[in-house]
């Protein structure tokens, strides 16, 4: 268990660089067409056919797998023993949760997509944090969440 903690953990940085890189495709394609001469359109937006319109579409499939990296990734919390991973799983899945609303807020009041590019940085963090935490606990190196000394392990380190 602690090996799929630790995969779902890494998945989300992971995840996170590549909707980077999708959501840039979608506006440096979308730039293109309309240096093409092309008008962009409320209509063009919502029926498509625009260069980078496959960017858009794979930023939206990665937000989905990120929510469903996180639940997973929670769920498997409660099995994988990890000292401090629920916490750090919850923490993953509340901040998945907070690029979806900074998203939405986004196409209402558009200066607080600023707010959604930061937060990305933040779920990076927190999956390699988790991930971290993992490859401690894998390695018998695991802290207590209170004092922060050492446990041991009873097959050594």
């Amino acid at each position: 268990m602690k090996a799929t903690y630790r995969v779902l953990a890494l998945l989300i940085p992971v995840i996170v660089v590549l909707q980077a890189s999708f959501i840039a495709l979608g506006v440096f394609g979308l730039g293109s067409w309309v240096e093409d001469g092309n008008d962009f359109t409320k209509n063009v937006l919502e029926d498509g056919g625009a260069t980078g319109d496959v960017g858009f579409v794979l930023h939206g499939l990665g937000a989905m797998a990120a929510v469903v990296v996180g639940i997973l990734l929670l769920v498997v919390s409660f099995f994988a023993k990890i000292d401090g991973g629920v916490r750090l799983a919850a923490f993953v899945l509340l901040d998945v949760v907070v690029q979806w609303v900074l998203a939405f807020a986004a196409f209402a009041a558009w200066a607080v997509g600023i707010l959604h590019g930061l937060n990305a940085f933040l779920m990076f963090g927190l999956g390699m944090m988790a991930a971290g935490a993992a490859t401690r606990s894998m390695k018998g190196g695991a802290t207590t969440e209170a004092t922060g000394t050492p446990v041991t392990s009873s097959h050594g380190a």
